[in-house]
């Protein structure tokens, strides 16, 4: 019977807790499969500049905002996990819809607002299930002493797809005939396989709160955390910078060696270290691949992805539990999706960025360079001491 009770789990990684982990995986798959092989699509097919090219892949920053103050009353007054479900189907039927829409819609006009328009669709949707999964789901079939280190584990397998899918983007392109269209209905078909994953998931009901109001920062966004969160955008955006790049599958695979790093040396080498210098040194990382990409050497291929998957792992897992300490305890859901928002929200303008830069060679590493070593002194002046000052736990 589906009751009210949760399930107890003696151990992190239960069943279920792998399921959501790996739906978290195939969902975050589904978006970045799109950064490689959209622009490409865009440009080839619709002929469009870069700066419109920026704008249609940046447009996605704006959509994972737009459902945020209705995520609390959603999965109050409808059950969280059908909220997800519904979610997740609009992105997958918004994917299949741009490879074959035309065939059941007829012909549409397709400009720059249209392209804008689904971009937005796509990250509200995007944005509104990982706030669902992240922030309610994992938290709630977990025990309260495993709800730190459930939240780092899931957060590490969507890091883990900003590497495996524009590698995957890229082959599917390079290897299979239409390759560029095949991408989105691969896109499409991962968000499904995280819908069906999530269906194997049992979730006990849980009475709604009364008096719920539909517009809340309730699981949305930690106003308190909102200098923390101006830093994180900053350096993620450097990441988006970057993808901007002609980067081969080889650079996505490295990156993911640097991950791997990054979980080595947060288990061996930074549990002896400060979590200030944690951080400093995982932005440093970013620096310094950024400087092997605009000297350009013939390592640069083997040492600056390694650098940039270590300096991206481990600030972001850093960045993760300082949402968590600046929370109270009844707002770590709320510090889930405000650490979301900024990682995705600094991708998403980064990707703008660099594309309405890249008719200008070698614009983008600089300016890459130039907002990374912002970061670097945003957080060692202004974001650690304040941080200090207002941690709740």
């Amino acid at each position: 019977m589906n009751t009210q009770n949760t399930p107890i789990h003696p151990k992190l990684w239960h069943r279920e807790f792998w399921l959501m982990a790996l739906s978290n995986f195939f969902l975050s798959m589904s978006v970045y499969l799109l950064i490689p092989a959209l622009p490409t699509f865009l440009v080839e097919e619709e002929s469009f500049s870069s700066m419109q090219v920026g704008i249609v892949m940046g447009a996605y920053a704006i959509g994972l905002f737009a459902m945020g103050p209705y995520c609390n009353w959603l999965i109050q007054r409808y059950r969280r996990n059908h909220v997800f479900f519904v979610s997740v189907l609009v992105m997958a039927l918004s994917l299949t819809l741009f490879t074959h829409g035309h065939q059941w819609l007829g012909d549409v006009p397709h400009d720059v607002f249209f392209y804008a328009l689904y971009r937005i669709i796509i990250g509200a949707a995007f944005g509104l299930s990982q706030m669902i999964l992240c922030s309610t789901l994992i938290i709630d079939t977990c025990e309260s002493f495993f709800r730190t280190e459930a939240n780092h584990a899931s957060a590490w397998f969507g890091r883990f797809s900003l590497s495996l899918g524009p590698m995957a983007a890229i082959l599917l392109t390079q290897l299979v005939p239409r390759g560029n269209y095949l991408v989105f209905d691969v896109s499409a078909g991962s968000a499904m396989v995280a819908f069906l994953l999530m269906c194997m998931v049992s979730f006990p009901f849980k009475v709604p709160e009364e008096n719920i109001s539909r517009f809340s920062l309730d699981r949305f966004f930690l106003t308190s955390g909102w200098v923390l969160f101006i830093n994180l955008v900053v350096i993620t955006m450097v990441i988006g910078i970057l993808m901007t790049l002609h980067l081969s599958a080889y650079f996505y695979g490295m990156m993911m060696l640097g991950f791997l790093c990054a979980l080595i040396t947060a288990k061996y080498v930074f549990i002896h270290v400060s979590p200030k210098y944690e951080a400093v040194t995982g932005i440093v990382l970013i620096v310094l691949s950024v400087l092997v990409l605009i000297v350009h050497s013939a390592i640069s291929d083997y040492l600056a992805p390694v650098l940039l998957g270590c300096g991206i792992g481990v600030v972001g897992s850093r960045f993760l539990l300082y949402f968590i300490q600046l929370s109270l305890h009844c707002q770590r859901g709320t510090s889930q999706s405000s650490f979301f928002l900024a990682w995705e929200c600094g991708i998403g303008l980064g990707l703008f960025v660099g594309f309405a830069l890249a008719d200008i060679p070698g614009r983008r590493e600089w300016f890459a360079l130039l907002l990374i070593i912002v970061g670097l002194l945003m957080y060692f002046f202004v974001t650690h001491p304040w941080y200090m000052r207002h941690k709740q736990r």
